[in-house]
């Protein structure tokens, strides 16, 4: 006997399949999720950043400086041209500066509709894509010629300053505790002896701006090529760049580099190691002077160390740890109740003592950029199977930091915020993509409160003469959202 057919055969299928929307209960109220084609985009805040690198013809100066891709990936593709290279490092420095923590994330962003268009490139790479591409740097000449050009341009931008620039030097430990990675090798960190990387970078203090990158093995020391390095960034400097002083810590105070310093007419403070001979100085009969910092002595002599072949202005920093919060140095078993620095310095003497420990401290701020630099660009994530791989593709992510430096500063913003502010204040911005009348077309999704300052933010970046009127450096809110906006900026 034959069964009859179902009348509403549809019942019997799921629910999924079927349904418009997806109920979901939030609190008391059910909302319908349901799905759009509109090619809507949560980065279209972006848009003002990309129109700043066209703007500056960014995509020009990448084409000029990093290597081009060989035949075999054409041939490879079955004949079709590979991608440019400088369309590549676009995708990957917006993507870093989007919030990518690895080459994975970056080729996630394939699927926005938005970020390819306002970069002007045929799409974001793919993973393998960003691979074979980081690859093509195979030694330090090929990277320095990429990568100085980029440290040169971002200077240009900067003005010149009547006193000058403080230039710092500092290094840092990323650990890779997998250490399979060429380079990674076991050096000494915060948590002890592990496998890392211990990369070197040069700031300008007044711009935060990082103006020479090198990476190094992690069983390297901190003097480690220095030389080498300082000599680069010093050719690399623009003409209207001037160094006031160049500041360091003591894992930099090796007398071949500072008769370097001294060689180029540079002027210095450099942290001294404590070692035994500075050690007798502080416990001896040495001569303290208070200053007009409460709980802090000074005092300075000539001081030759065995391998110095001139002596060399001693500062020594006395602070009493009973009337410090935080008290700097180090702490002598031999004289309790003080903490003690020592620095060598060729300041003049007419420079006092107090004065030269006051110019070192904003030093601090390099470690700032450093932080900075891990948490928000991936400087700690960031990590190829080849050595030299790797260090390409960090100093393009240290470029798109200082990209975010020079936008804040085209801008006329002097309070610098974090590129996480920027990207919950601006970059993640939703909005629509379409094409009407045969043009490309983005609306914004904001306000109506705030699209004036929105039409600010662009008329300043776009304007053909600059001016000094600074864009404020958030939208307007009501007033019921402005102290969550004020503890982000």
């Amino acid at each position: 006997m034959n069964k009859k057919p179902l009348k509403h055969a549809s019942h019997t299928a799921h629910q999924t399949v079927t349904r418009k929307f997806i109920e979901v209960k939030s609190g008391g109220e059910s909302i319908r999720v349901g799905f759009t084609d509109q090619k809507v985009s949560g980065r279209a805040g972006l848009s003002p950043f990309t129109a700043f690198l066209g703007w500056h013809r960014f995509g020009d100066l990448l084409k000029r400086v990093l290597p081009e891709r060989e035949q075999k990936v054409r041939e490879a593709k079955g004949g079709r041209p590979p991608q440019p290279a400088h369309e590549i490092a676009l995708g990957f420095m917006v993507g870093i500066l989007s919030g990518a923590q690895r080459l994975a994330h970056v080729a996630w962003l394939r699927a926005d509709p938005m970020i390819s268009r306002m970069l002007a490139v045929g799409q974001i790479a793919s993973q393998s894509t960003l691979s074979r591409f980081f690859a093509l740097f195979e030694h330090a000449g090929m990277n320095q010629e990429a990568l100085a050009p980029l440290w040169n341009w971002a200077m240009r931008r900067l003005p010149s300053l009547p006193g000058g620039y403080s230039l710092d030097l500092d290094s840092t430990r990323l650990l890779h505790e997998d250490g399979h990675q060429e380079g990674v090798a076991v050096g000494y960190t915060r948590m002890g002896n592990k496998p890392c990387l211990h990369p070197l970078l040069a700031v300008l203090e007044e711009a935060k701006l990082v103006v020479n990158f090198w990476l190094r093995p992690g069983n390297t020391s901190c003097a480690n090529n220095v030389i080498g390095f300082t000599q680069e960034l010093l050719a690399n400097l623009p003409s209207h760049i001037r160094l006031r002083v160049v500041r360091a810590d003591s894992g930099f105070c090796s007398a071949p580099w500072l008769s370097l310093l001294e060689a180029r007419n540079l002027k210095y403070i450099v942290v001294a190691k404590l070692l035994k001979p500075l050690q007798r100085l502080c416990r001896k009969d040495t001569i303290w002077s208070p200053s007009v910092v409460p709980g802090t002595d000074v005092a300075e002599i000539w001081h030759q160390e065995a391998n110095w072949e001139n002596p060399r202005r001693l500062i020594l920093i006395r602070h009493r740890v009973s009337e410090k919060k935080r008290p700097g140095g180090k702490v002598l078993l031999e004289v309790e109740g003080y903490t003690f620095q020592a620095m060598v310095t060729n300041l003049p003497e007419s420079v006092p003592p107090i004065e030269v420990w006051r110019n070192y401290n904003p030093r601090a701020g390099c470690e700032g950029v450093i932080k900075q630099l891990d948490m928000d660009f991936a400087l700690d994530k960031l990590c190829l199977k080849k050595f030299y791989a790797t260090e390409a593709a960090m100093g393009l992510a240290i470029m798109a930091y200082n990209l975010c430096v020079l936008f804040q500063r085209h801008l006329g913003w002097k309070d610098r915020v974090t590129a996480a502010t920027l990207r919950f204040l601006l970059f993640t911005t939703a909005g629509i993509i379409s094409n009407s009348g045969g043009r490309t077309t983005i609306r914004l999704a904001v306000p109506p409160e705030q699209r004036d300052w929105w039409h600010s933010l662009y008329d300043k970046i776009l304007g053909l003469f600059s001016n000094c009127n600074a864009i404020p450096q958030s939208p307007p809110v009501s007033h019921a959202h402005a102290s969550s906006f004020m503890g982000f900026a």
